[in-house]
């Protein structure tokens, strides 16, 4: 009896004891996998940082790393002329008079920067025009994206702002590679604060009821959108300045009034192949050889291949991080890669002829001035459209003035892509991340022996049901930004 007792409480030590162990490993499988998860997130902040210092240098030849790399600050802030600014803020900025002075100089000056270098704008030369806004960082790596790219010195680049930075200028005016002009849009938020085209204190708010709204008299208490909501400056900005740069691109400046040629549409957070005006060039001599329907060219591709993770491991290591950051109300961005989208450059001379949506062929997008002037007398179709995005607005104009719509070739291997990870309508915890960047050399690098085709090769795209009227976005309701819109196309 004694011996069986002495049996049982052995097998219970020995039960004790083997669940002592369990207990231990889990308790260290915890806390390892607690370190593996932070040592996970130093590594992932390390891919990021290579990819936005080491790797992205590494792509680029040296003679345009000053083009990535800030200058030092100072207080002293320069005109136009090069005159010292006497009446800064006690933080170095212009204040809005000075702002207002400046804009007025460079506009009435149209300085060509670099013209003695390169010679006159000719009609068979590109004009790059540039919708910038504040974001510098990209800006960089487009800059210096097109300064590698074949025939740059004979292009000319118009930067256009619509929001005044001495180190943005800076930037712009230390390229050397062709001919530049910078273009100021007049009625930003930045230089009208509280007053229309800015968000006046008087205006009713977005959300605020028509009845309210003319109860309390706020200012365009009549003129919600079709939505019911009151207009927003930051929304209606970019489609104005989009409308002013082009119409003070074809109408307005002397070096383009009569330039004939092709006029491409870039933002500050694209990136251009080396070969995009070679490919441009060789899409307008198509386009004339075989497809004189043909009025837009698009550059860039807009492919769900930009969302693939790399592989199915990775997918479980960025759950595993996403779940703990989760607990840690924290937020962090998956890591992109590319890896289908090269397989599109082994059919590198393919374009497709389509009719022109908005959402699809407006990256990179080129037209010359026939098809600008068609557009700009459809003015009011473009101003008066409920819709804030300028391109949804071309797209009205293209079902309902034009006599002959839109249609556009578009190349299948993206000369022109899509880096910024932020902008009007979206926020991110990291909005200057360059990660994205790397990705994209690597793209072209593995795409290099694709690059430069000898001939197009045509395919064509109908649309298998008819396109509906598209309802418009809203908020452009006000009929202050009408008359403003409008105001732009004055001669």
């Amino acid at each position: 009896m004694k011996s069986g007792r002495s049996q049982i409480w052995g097998r219970q030590k020995s039960f004790s004891w083997f669940r002592g162990i369990i207990v231990a490993s889990i308790v260290f499988f915890i806390w390892l996998e607690l370190n593996f998860l932070t040592y996970g997130n130093s590594v992932s902040n390390f891919q990021d940082l290579n990819d936005s210092n080491a790797a992205i240098f590494s792509m680029v030849p040296a003679v345009f790393h000053k083009f990535l790399t800030p200058r030092p600050k100072n207080n002293a802030t320069t005109t136009v002329n090069g005159s010292l600014n006497s009446e800064n803020t006690k933080s170095g900025v212009p204040n809005i008079t000075e702002i207002k002075k400046n804009l007025n100089q460079y506009n009435q000056q149209q300085i060509v920067y670099n013209e003695d270098t390169f010679g006159p704008l000719q009609n068979d030369s590109v004009v790059i025009v540039i919708q910038i806004h504040d974001r510098i960082t990209y800006l960089r790596h487009l800059i210096v994206s097109l300064a590698q790219a074949r025939d740059i010195s004979q292009a000319l680049l118009v930067f256009s702002h619509d929001f005044y930075d001495e180190e943005i200028n800076a930037l712009i005016q230390s390229i050397d590679f062709c001919k530049v002009i910078q273009i100021f849009y007049p009625y930003s938020i930045q230089t009208h604060p509280r007053e229309f085209p800015g968000e006046d204190p008087n205006d009713c708010p977005r959300n605020m009821k028509k009845e309210q709204a003319m109860n309390t008299e706020c200012n365009n208490a009549l003129y919600p959108d079709l939505y019911g909501h009151y207009r927003e400056a930051k929304f209606t900005q970019t489609k104005h300045h989009w409308w002013w740069k082009s119409n003070r691109v074809f109408s307005q400046l002397e070096v383009t009034r009569n330039h004939s040629g092709l006029v491409v549409f870039l933002e500050e957070d694209h990136y251009v192949a080396e070969d995009f005006i070679y490919v441009l060039k060789l899409m307008d001599k198509t386009c004339k050889d075989s497809c004189r329907h043909c009025n837009v060219l698009s550059l860039g591709t807009y492919l769900k291949t930009y969302n693939y993770y790399e592989d199915a491991k990775k997918k479980d290591v960025l759950r595993a991080l996403k779940h703990k950051s989760l607990i840690n109300g924290a937020q962090i961005q998956p890591s992109w890669t590319f890896q289908v989208l090269p397989s599109l450059y082994q059919h590198s001379q393919k374009v497709e002829i389509t009719p022109w949506i908005s959402s699809k062929h407006n990256m990179g997008m080129a037209i010359n001035r026939t098809t600008w002037e068609q557009i700009v007398q459809c003015a009011s179709f473009f101003c008066k459209y409920d819709d804030y995005n300028w391109d949804w607005s071309l797209q009205h104009i293209s079902q309902n003035c034009l006599k002959q719509k839109l249609h556009a070739m578009v190349v299948r291997g993206p000369r022109v892509f899509h880096i910024g990870e932020c902008g009007v309508h979206h926020k991110k915890n990291n909005c200057e991340s360059t990660a994205v960047v790397s990705k994209v050399q690597q793209v072209l690098k593995t795409a290099k022996r694709h690059l430069f085709p000898d001939y197009l090769t045509l395919t064509y795209t109908t649309l298998l049901k008819k396109t509906k009227l598209r309802k418009g976005n809203g908020g452009w309701g006000d009929h202050r930004d009408h008359k403003l819109c409008m105001s732009m196309t004055l001669r």
